[in-house]
């Protein structure tokens, strides 16, 4: 049976289960917000673990904190940023909006592990939120947390996905196939010159993001309660900043205006718009891959996708292709994210934004799903994928279409007219353009050579 003790708060006494490192705010939360057993990641508690690290840095260098206790909170939060103790916050995604409760669960978790170590009382608000207020603490946990993961995720995973297509697209540079548009028969284009342009997708959506971090590396740590800074020293957040950046070694910098930053969300928003071009990106070069593998027989199949499960309960045989379904999958998530980010973001009354946690739940939910897509599509699609060669050479032999080579010589009516006998009669269109013209065979295959087409 589970036993209980007694803590209290400013509102009264809480029965807390005896094993739990939190104390009174924290049960109050639990009980107030069974809403969805939803829980901030790990990587956001992480990020709140080392802003209370940074403070107590701080407030130890501007002569605020006894050193005891400083060291105490300083060991307890790298304890939390380790990973320990992660089952002692459980405090749902939908909560107040400032996100207080998840900052007082963490305040507390802090205060009872660095009593502890201190061998003496630590005080959640006191001690460890010295200098600090939720209002604060979140938003900047917010940016801290979207930063490393950018840093760590996100760029490598692109990194990754770019260096898998320049792979690919230099492998099959030189194979041509039909183009489409429409979804119907165009002119021809190469393989390598079809994935360069995935490739440039990528590349253009690791510039935009990168040009993001900048804004996330302002922090509003030193606002406090309202931007005014009240309750914290004046050098806190120069010195927060300071400590903060060795600790991760991130560059952060205090915001120039706490009351932006903290009253609204206007970078969380924009980074969440970049994440979703990149959504975007990756559900066009899925969907390509979906359709250049669909078949084997009645599709286009022009591309083989690993095998990688079998496709069906109750069809032996199918193969399905699970990666590009997945990353679109997680396309449509994160599309969803940031319309729900985009509203959140309109939250921001007065002085203090109130759709927090929800913010930091779906910008990191983001972040982490296109970061495995990004590397799942690489690995596990992208490099392995095998071309269809029979397939390919028989569809462009008879592709109608190559007659737009011949515009310039015999005009655009005749030309069509050539196009829609080759097709109707199911006939390559080298062998129609030399019975309908007074071009000779060897100018035709000189004109209507695929490859030449492609600007090779």
């Amino acid at each position: 049976m589970t036993t209980f003790r007694t803590e209290h708060d400013t509102m009264g006494e809480v029965q807390v289960p005896s094993s739990a490192l939190y104390g009174a705010q924290t049960q109050r939360a639990i009980d107030n917000f069974a809403i969805s057993n939803l829980r901030l990641p790990a990587r956001f508690i992480h990020a709140v673990a080392q802003i209370k690290k940074a403070a107590a840095q701080t407030n130890l260098e501007l002569g605020l904190l006894d050193a005891n206790i400083a060291a105490a909170i300083i060991r307890a939060s790298e304890a939390i940023i380790a990973g320990e103790h992660a089952e002692q916050f459980p405090v749902d995604v939908f909560q107040t909006g400032s996100g207080t409760s998840t900052n007082m669960n963490v305040n507390e978790v802090l205060a009872h592990v660095a009593s502890e170590f201190a061998k003496q009382s630590i005080h959640p608000n006191d001690h460890v939120n010295m200098s600090q207020s939720s209002n604060d603490t979140i938003p900047s946990a917010i940016h801290i947390s979207a930063a490393l993961a950018f840093e760590q995720q996100l760029l490598p995973a692109l990194e990754n996905l770019h260096t898998s297509l320049l792979g690919k697209a230099e492998q099959l540079h030189d194979v041509v196939k039909t183009g489409r548009t429409h979804l119907m028969d165009a002119m021809p284009l190469t393989f390598g010159q079809e994935i360069s342009g995935w490739a440039s997708q990528i590349e253009s959506n690791y510039v935009r993001l990168q040009t993001a971090l900048p804004q996330l590396l302002q922090l509003a740590q030193g606002g406090t309660a309202v931007g005014t800074g009240v309750n914290a020293h004046a050098d806190f957040a120069q010195t927060f900043a300071k400590h903060l950046s060795e600790n991760t070694g991130v560059p952060f910098t205090p915001s120039d205006n706490f009351f932006a930053l903290m009253s609204a969300q206007d970078t969380a928003v924009a980074v969440s718009g970049q994440l979703k071009t990149l959504a975007v990106s990756l559900m066009k070069i899925a969907n390509d891959l979906r359709w250049m593998n669909s078949g084997p027989l009645a599709g286009i199949a022009e591309i083989n996708l690993p095998a990688l499960q079998p496709g069906s309960s109750i069809m032996p045989g199918k193969v399905n292709p699970v990666i590009p379904e997945a990353v679109c999958m997680v396309c449509a998530q994160v599309m969803g994210n940031d319309a729900s980010i985009s509203i959140a973001g309109q939250s921001g009354n007065f002085q203090l934004n109130v759709m927090l946690p929800l913010i930091a739940y779906n910008l990191l939910q983001s972040i982490e799903l296109l970061s495995n897509a990004c590397n799942q599509l690489a690995d596990n699609a992208i490099a392995s994928f095998s071309v269809n060669h029979s397939n390919i050479d028989k569809a462009l032999a008879r592709n109608p279409i190559l007659v737009t080579a011949l515009n310039s010589l015999i005009g655009y009516e005749q030309a069509a007219a050539i196009a829609k006998k080759a097709y109707k009669e199911g006939r390559a269109i080298i062998d129609v353009a030399e019975q309908e013209t007074q071009l000779d065979r060897a100018e035709l295959e000189r004109l209507l050579n695929p490859k030449h087409l492609t600007g090779k």
